[in-house]
């Protein structure tokens, strides 16, 4: 919650704010990232849209990352620059596989009076059924969903089983009302582990301080290990 009011009317108030949860691998960030989670916090209103690294997410548990503290750290550098954007660390600090549900939990008992987004694209969006605990995630939080311009379609991504069973038709309905619009930017951070395995420039598709993190480190540089994901 954030304080309003103050001594000009004798009084501090508590108003509940909206955050964001974006959740992802972040191996490395980069801009598309960037880029949603400051559509979201316009077009949503989210007071502040909060960055949440895996330790290691479930869809990726034969895949080697980049260590969590060198992720956290890019996204903090990645982050600075805009004052509703923060890095939570809680599942790197848990360890283990990163279960969602275990996450919005935490956050909630922490934001009592908060709404919780969970910002989805349209590929995690329509594998939520799978996620663990799917109906202890709607409870806990909003899905935020985020559609490419001209490239995808919420709207029959919520009409489509076993997610319209498990949203219902309402939940369904609001959700693609309230999608989030955003260019389509063809960046992820497959084609960024790739490039800089084979000595290419990453140049205007991650920050600057970023890039400079990832040559100081040495990161990525043995070529990377080739897993099909839904998120980048």
């Amino acid at each position: 919650m954030r304080p309003t009011g103050g001594p000009a009317n004798g009084s501090w108030e508590l108003e509940a704010m909206r955050l964001g949860i974006y959740g992802g691998s972040f191996d490395p960030v980069h801009l598309g990232h960037l880029l949603v989670a400051e559509s979201c916090r316009e077009q949503a209103q989210l007071d502040r849209v909060l960055f949440v690294p895996a330790a290691t997410p479930p869809h990726k548990q034969g895949r080697r990352l980049a260590p969590g503290g060198d992720r956290k750290a890019m996204l903090a550098l990645a982050t600075g620059g805009q004052p509703a954007f923060e890095v939570f660390s809680a599942e790197l600090d848990r360890g283990g596989v990163s279960w969602t549900v275990d996450t919005l939990e935490s956050l909630a008992a922490a934001h009592p009076a908060d709404s919780l987004h969970l910002i989805l694209g349209p590929d995690a969006l329509a594998g939520l059924p799978t996620w663990r605990a799917p109906g202890r995630i709607l409870e806990l939080a909003t899905p935020l969903a985020v559609e490419r311009e001209g490239l995808d379609d919420i709207g029959a991504v919520v009409a489509r089983q076993p997610l319209l069973e498990l949203l219902g038709a309402a939940k369904a309905r609001q959700i693609a009302a309230d999608r989030v619009i955003c260019p389509a930017v063809g960046i992820r951070s497959t084609q960024l582990r790739e490039a800089i395995a084979v000595g290419r420039s990453i140049r205007y598709r991650t920050p600057a301080a970023v890039e400079r993190y990832i040559a100081t480190h040495g990161l990525y540089r043995s070529p990377p290990e080739r897993v099909a994901s839904a998120i980048g």
